[in-house]
């Protein structure tokens, strides 16, 4: 049996979910770094920049409260073991 497909009618930009669009006041500093960043080629808009930056903000409040149960916890033997191997296993960056 063959089945037909039908071309999707939802814009490719919103295959990662709909988005919102908000107004954001920012210094002046920060909105010349932006365009900077946007001009030179390096990042496809403001937005992409400012939603990166807001999802490292959301990662790293995340690990934050994992820190916080883990010393309340005490350590875990697996966890120790995965994290030396992790550390051992890191890409440098220099």
């Amino acid at each position: 049996m063959v089945e037909l497909t039908e071309p999707s009618r939802i814009p490719k930009r919103y295959r990662f979910g709909m988005t919102k669009q908000i107004a954001v006041r920012l210094p002046d500093d920060l909105v010349d770094f932006l365009d900077e960043r946007v001009s030179s080629g390096d990042e496809a808009s403001r937005a992409s920049i400012v939603a990166r930056a807001l999802s490292r903000e959301r990662r790293r409040l995340a690990t934050l409260k994992d820190v916080e149960i883990l010393k309340r916890l005490g350590e875990d033997p697996e966890l120790v073991e995965f994290a030396e191997s992790a550390s051992r296993d890191r890409p440098s960056f220099d």
